[in-house]
């Protein structure tokens, strides 16, 4: 089955601000970027399944890319950052941040979840699409998930994730 990963497109948050599972606004730029990111699209189409997180920043994408309906799905949304949530890094005076820092793969945000925990819920959802007889699907989802996905096929190891993310408004297309 060939997945296209799909990033919602820029938010309206400060630079270094930590957001989320929060529904936060997108940039007054969303409807050029969205443009950007249907015309990336194109190749892909048509899609068996489209499935989304319940961010609106990504239910946004998918409608304005022509998917009102797609199924939403919590299992795609980005990592919970638990008390850290809309707080800037540089603000943070949590202990736990500097342990987070040294091992973001395990070690999870105060209240929040590790990356561990958050690859096991997209994994999840990513056996279950395994088990469909679909030819091509698509999710609007975040940088953490697609993420996730990239590792899950063996795209990536867990050593180049941290500079492998997928600039916003951008598709990539995996082999599930």
């Amino acid at each position: 089955m060939e997945l296209v990963l799909i990033r919602h497109t820029s938010v309206d948050v400060p630079p270094g601000v930590c957001y989320g599972q929060t529904d936060v606004p997108l940039k007054d730029s969303f409807e050029n970027e969205a443009a950007h990111t249907q015309l990336l699209l194109q190749p892909y189409t048509p899609f068996d399944a489209v499935y989304t997180s319940p961010l609106t920043r990504c239910t946004r994408l998918a409608e304005r890319c022509g998917y009102p309906t797609a199924q939403h799905d919590k299992r795609l949304l980005e990592l919970d950052f638990g008390e850290w949530e809309m707080q800037a890094f540089d603000a943070i005076r949590d202990p736990r941040l500097q342990e987070w820092y040294d091992d973001y793969l395990h070690v999870a945000p105060t209240g929040g979840e590790s990356f561990q925990q958050q690859y096991a819920r997209v994994s999840h959802f990513l056996e279950e699409l395994r088990g469909k007889s679909f030819r091509r699907a698509a999710v609007f989802a975040h940088g953490g998930v697609l993420l996730c996905a990239r590792l899950y096929v063996g795209e990536l190891t867990p050593d180049q994730l941290f500079g492998s993310l997928t600039p916003y408004g951008g598709v990539v297309c995996l082999q599930l």
